[in-house]
């Protein structure tokens, strides 16, 4: 995988290298199928695994990179946001002219599935609330809110991995799942304990599902001015969030830094300078 620049307003783009540079905006309108990933697909080219440097991005404040790979799927490397994070950070970033725009949200919106929830409510800021509860010893019952600003993403975020059962292994790598899953690329849970501790941070699991998050709602094309809370709720409803945001555009507006006060401190937009793993 490869990370170049692009010019103002292209977004993030996946290029498949082996299929002649086919490109696939990261837009919500490519989403292809969602299960334990989300992944892209434009006339049956598939990009796999899309949410971990989509949320590095958004965490980095990153607007326009191509993001180049020889295969359907994303480099999973450490199951966190991290490396790519500091794959960011050894190249630099690049100021561009145009005004970052934003989705300011500007009414309510929630959807539910069985005891699972997301909803979307107005803000001066991007902000995520998340819960999630897992029927094992070690997680339980999680929760975590942060401001996406000042840092706090690179801080409470980033480093956050991926996790999985070690009894649903056998039966994800039948379903051609986590193929390149390892005791270095996630955390591995037993029946009652870790098997590859310790954890990064004592509520890892919640973290990762908010760095799940916020890579999925990158789809949206744009940062939102919005705060997202989530419960139980995965990369499905993720997904059918951005869907249903994209499609009514009377709940959104789209203004750029100099109309939102709130966004005052907030960098034009960026683009990575070319990095590769």
């Amino acid at each position: 995988m490869r990370i170049v620049p692009a010019a103002p307003g292209t977004g993030i783009v996946f290029r498949r290298t082996d299929l002649d540079g086919f490109e696939i905006e990261a837009t919500g309108r490519n989403v292809a199928r969602v299960s334990y990933a989300t992944s892209l697909m434009k006339k049956g080219v598939l990009i796999s695994t899309t949410e971990h440097v989509l949320s590095a991005f958004v965490g980095m404040g990153i607007d326009n990179a191509v993001v180049e790979l020889d295969n359907l799927e994303l480099p999973i490397l450490d199951g966190s946001a991290q490396p790519f994070v500091e794959m960011i950070r050894d190249i630099g970033i690049r100021k561009q002219r145009r005004p970052r725009k934003y989705l300011r949200i500007l009414r309510e919106l929630e959807m539910r599935e069985g005891n699972k929830c997301i909803s979307v409510h107005p803000a001066n800021s991007y902000s995520v609330s998340y819960a999630i509860n897992f029927p094992h010893p070690l997680i339980g019952k999680e929760t975590f809110e942060v401001e996406l600003s000042n840092g706090n993403y690179l801080r409470h975020i980033a480093a956050a991995r991926t996790f999985g059962s070690r009894e649903d292994e056998k039966t994800m790598r039948n379903m051609g799942l986590i193929r390149g899953a390892s005791r270095e690329n996630c955390i591995v849970l037993t029946r009652d304990g870790v098997e590859n501790g310790p954890l990064r941070f004592a509520d890892e699991f919640v973290r990762h599902k908010v760095l799940d998050l916020v890579g999925d709602l990158a789809l949206l094309g744009k940062p939102i001015l919005g705060r997202v809370v989530a419960d139980r709720a995965g990369h499905a409803m993720h997904t059918a969030l951005v869907s249903t945001i994209l499609r009514d555009k009377t709940l959104w507006e789209e203004v750029t830094v100099s109309q939102e006060e709130s966004a005052t401190n907030a960098l034009a937009s960026r683009a990575a300078v070319g990095s590769h793993v």
